[in-house]
């Protein structure tokens, strides 16, 4: 990633039947009710995705683990072989 992400969220609202979204940076654009439909979705799937790397690379750093350690990997094949999973 070239730039850090912004932390302010953007403005949205509605006129004349185009959404419009003005951004950090002003960052300043518009949008079909469809195509801001299915950007919502895709936002909130990538927010989603990206604070679960966050929680993860918190976790690994809070257990001293390497980059490439799968903790989650182990204790499956521990429970495995206990008969719990």
């Amino acid at each position: 990633m070239e730039r850090e992400p912004h932390n302010e969220p953007s403005e949205v609202d509605a006129e004349e039947g185009a959404v419009l979204v003005e951004g950090p940076d002003g960052i300043a654009y518009s949008m079909t009710p469809g195509a801001a439909y299915e950007t919502s979705g895709r936002l909130m799937f990538g927010a989603a995705k990206a604070k679960g790397q966050q929680i993860a690379k918190a976790r690994k750093r809070t257990r001293g683990e390497r980059p490439g350690d799968n903790p989650d990997r182990a204790d499956h094949d521990k429970s495995s072989a206990k008969g719990d999973g």
